[in-house]
């Protein structure tokens, strides 16, 4: 089978049809042998409804996933993914704002050019600015966290894969906007873009709110450090808590040192417990004796994870 298309949808039934039929007249022109995998993620409309029809309609190409409650977009790739038998996989949104017309050239760009990821990049945009300058600060971020470069628009839904990266790859939680990036750190480094053509949205409202920026950013965070310091966690609860240490007990020598000194010179008797400084470098030790001790944990959790020493070898001779 050439391409899979995975569609992931949440109340949007006036749309499929529309789509579905749109990217058969697209394969079909190119003489395609495809399917298309619809995740209805726990939809209240009509949905699964158009789903089961289109299955019946045309029972080669068409395949359903039905959530029993709304899981999010990440859960519902993931379940597409493991289902998907094309050498080339596409992703797209089911509102009609993703265009069919760019699947030739993406298949192109994985099949010829080498390409493991291509993403799409909607360069003009019909949104309105109070998404627009969010989404361009939040894909700077990602850019300068990830490393890849040459990515304008991380969050696109219109992606290509060669087969092998979805299958090597886990979406959860909301990591579908760092797909690129789950790739990167499994070893799919030949990841290109494209710019592609984003419509107004022709049905309903869009189902994303402003939250997505706060949750995408504490998203990054923990990708960026389980990709560092996932397998070796001493590496920085153990120096951070190291440095916090020593710079505590460095501190609660001064202020001993200077408590003698005083008593030295005759420059009066004063307690220690009186210096704001004592009870701040032993907070210091203690939070880096806690920090110590949470990596030492997370190093005896990770060396008994059975997918430790899972290394993802591509050749062997």
């Amino acid at each position: 089978m050439n391409i899979s298309v995975v569609i992931p949808l949440y109340n949007e039934d006036e749309s499929l049809r529309e789509l579905y039929e749109w990217i058969d007249k697209v394969m079909k022109v190119h003489n395609y042998s495809y399917e298309v995998i619809f995740i209805n993620d726990g939809s209240t409309d009509n949905s699964w409804e158009v789903i089961q029809q289109l299955q019946r309609e045309y029972p080669e190409q068409v395949r359903g996933i039905k959530f029993r409650r709304n899981y999010g977009k990440s859960p519902a790739l993931y379940c597409g993914f493991e289902r998907a038998q094309g050498e080339v996989v596409i992703t797209m949104d089911a509102d009609l704002q993703d265009s069919p017309d760019e699947i030739p050239e993406l298949y192109r760009m994985i099949m010829e050019d080498g390409y493991d990821l291509v993403s799409g990049w909607k360069q003009k945009r019909y949104d309105p600015l109070s998404k627009t300058i969010p989404t361009k600060i939040f894909n700077a971020t990602v850019r300068s966290v990830s490393g890849i470069r040459n990515l304008h628009d991380f969050n696109c839904g219109l992606k290509a894969y060669r087969k092998e990266v979805i299958k090597n790859i886990e979406v959860y939680g909301e990591m579908h906007r760092y797909i690129p990036y789950l790739a990167k750190n499994a070893g799919f480094s030949k990841i290109g873009e494209k710019v592609v053509k984003h419509q107004a949205r022709k049905y309903g409202i869009t189902k994303f709110g402003l939250s997505r920026f706060v949750n995408g950013y504490l998203d990054l965070l923990t990708l960026w450090f389980f990709s560092r310091f996932g397998v070796r966690p001493m590496h920085f609860f153990g120096l951070l808590g190291s440095l916090m240490f020593f710079l505590g007990f460095i501190s609660v020598i001064i202020v001993g040192a200077n408590k003698l000194y005083l008593l030295h010179t005759g420059g009066g008797y004063r307690l220690v417990t009186d210096s704001p400084y004592f009870f701040l470098s032993l907070t210091a030790m203690i939070i880096g004796t806690q920090l110590f001790l949470a990596g030492f944990i997370g190093e005896l959790i990770s060396r008994n994870a059975p997918e430790r020493n899972n290394y993802k070898i591509e050749k062997e001779i």
